[in-house]
């Protein structure tokens, strides 16, 4: 027997108001406005929404409801997006908003989907009505993995809300940030019931929801001792505003200059010791080419004279036949103390629209945005560097984002990671901490220190419980001393990646498998 749905008949209209209570508290749950402890109920509406067939009482319409509630989530958490359009691509404020509502229409067929298939499974016979809630977790992280692989923007995942709950988050280490998912998910999915039941069964039901959202959010208040560190790195920041950065050649000394000067006043007199320092550069800025002679010479320079390892993002170039038909990558290289070049990686995630233009044919009017050096092209292997005996694993700003891109260089051997990064595109909305948490997260998965290094911030020093333990304000020039370690060990996560979102997906067909086979539920 389907449970039974309790309380008084609401109008249609009262849908579209939870679904919109839904969306805001999703977006309040994260930065800028940061209030993580709402994602506990974020879903809790749009759930009671799409189940109670009162408030969607067609398939259709829960699909209606759930894209509503996305796009205005997206929206309100990616609103950057119309910021970089307008600011940096030249695009007057209509255009660059009507891309903004194009870019949310997008995604949001991702709770479309999440309302198609709770919509399904609710209005069949073996998960009838609030039983669809058994599953409803396990659907929400199906659904985010597709996100993940299909449109390749796993951003702000729901599990990212509570990053700064250092208990709760060792989940990742085991499920990676599906798992975090999983559990917000778990919980509203129990508040969500509550409204759902009849009113005499209602109290226990929400008691235990309530408490578990208490519990389990009062991770955030443990105290973690600091992590121990051995080694100290110098993680560079220009604060260089992107409206100042100009590939002419005129640019290219003055840029050169001031980071070398960085350099040169955080190493100060350094000494030959081992291991030697390191210095890490924030994506490259300016046109660092590793073809370029010049370059090579003030990177061997500045190698010897501080007697540091140095990791440098630069633009790498492979020649071809002609200079037209040289490859650009956008790159980081790891440079020797003696001045000699060791290695470089080419980023192999790029940003769509950023360094390159998909579908190119349909969107050239986009070209404003890669016009200083057109398209870059994609690199093919994961090269982890080599510090003496250490290896490290660096992955160039959007890479972040992808976890199951990033723990391959721990599997490759990656003792430590760095992320280079120049954040300066997104202004001074919610996007930088948002980008952060995720770089964090990395850190917890794949237990490892993560060293990042940015333009004009979050410039910080990462421990393997994705806490900041060292970190610079945004927006000024300085050098940050950043305390590190070498991790040997690997999590359960990096050896199996994303399986507890792998095996959420084939709970999620399995259950829709049931349904069909148990035949339908009459309308209510």
């Amino acid at each position: 027997m389907p449970v039974r749905l309790g309380g008084m008949r609401p109008s249609l209209g009262v849908g579209w108001l939870l679904a919109l209570l839904s969306a805001g508290l999703q977006i309040l749950s994260f930065p800028s406005l940061d209030l993580y402890f709402l994602s506990w109920i974020c879903l809790t509406p749009l759930f009671v929404v799409l189940i109670d067939r009162r408030y969607a009482p067609t398939i259709f319409r829960c699909v209606l409801l759930a894209y509503f509630c996305g796009v205005l989530w997206y929206a309100g958490t990616c609103f950057w997006i119309f910021h970089v359009m307008h600011v940096y691509g030249n695009f007057p404020r209509s255009v660059a908003a009507g891309l903004l509502v194009l870019f949310c229409l997008y995604l949001a067929l991702y709770h479309a989907l999440f309302g198609l298939l709770l919509g399904i499974v609710t209005r069949w016979r073996a998960l009838a009505n609030a039983r669809a809630l058994i599953v409803a977790p396990a659907l929400w992280v199906a659904v985010e993995l597709a996100r993940a692989h299909i449109t390749s923007f796993p951003w702000d995942l729901l599990g990212y809300a509570q990053i700064n709950n250092v208990p709760l988050t060792r989940i990742a280490t085991v499920t990676g940030v599906y798992g975090i998912s999983f559990a917000i998910a778990l919980v509203n999915s129990v508040l969500a019931l509550a409204f759902l039941l009849p009113r005499e069964r209602r109290m226990g039901v929400a008691l235990v929801g309530i408490l578990g959202a208490i519990a389990l959010e009062s991770g955030v208040l443990v105290s973690y001792p600091a992590a121990p560190s051995d080694h100290i790195a110098e993680l560079l920041q220009q604060n260089l505003p992107i409206m100042e950065q100009s590939w002419a050649p005129a640019y290219y000394d003055l840029t050169m200059a001031q980071l070398v000067q960085l350099s040169t006043t955080a190493s100060g007199a350094a000494q030959k010791s081992a291991p030697p320092p390191l210095i890490v550069w924030p994506e490259s800025p300016a046109p660092f080419f590793t073809s370029d002679p010049r370059f090579d010479h003030w990177m061997a320079a500045l190698a010897q004279d501080s007697h540091s390892y140095l990791i440098i993002g630069s633009l790498g170039v492979n020649p071809g036949a002609r200079p037209d038909k040289s490859l650009i990558f956008n790159s980081a290289q790891l440079i020797a103390p003696t001045g000699g070049f060791v290695s470089r990686y080419d980023k192999i995630h790029l940003v769509p629209f950023g360094e390159f233009v998909p579908f190119r044919n349909m969107f050239s009017f986009a070209e404003s945005l890669t016009h200083d050096i057109g398209e870059l092209s994609r690199g093919n292997q994961r090269n982890v560097f080599r510090v003496q005996e250490h290896g490290i694993g660096t992955f160039i700003c959007y890479e972040s984002i992808f976890p199951d891109e990033v723990l391959r260089f721990a599997r490759n051997g990656a003792e430590l990671f760095i992320n280079i990064s120049d954040d300066a595109w997104y202004g001074e909305y919610g996007a930088p901490e948002q980008h952060f948490n995720m770089v964090r997260m990395r850190a917890i998965e794949n237990g490892r220190w993560v060293l990042r290094a940015t333009n004009n911030g979050i410039t910080a020093s990462i421990s393997p419980l994705g806490q900041a333990v060292a970190e610079l304000p945004r927006n000024v020039r300085t050098v940050l001393q950043a305390p590190y370690s070498f991790e040997s060990g690997t999590t359960f996560y990096t050896r199996h990646g994303d399986w507890f979102a792998h095996l959420c997906a084939i709970i999620s067909i399995l259950a829709l498998f049931i349904c069909v086979l148990s035949g339908t539920v009459k309308p209510a």
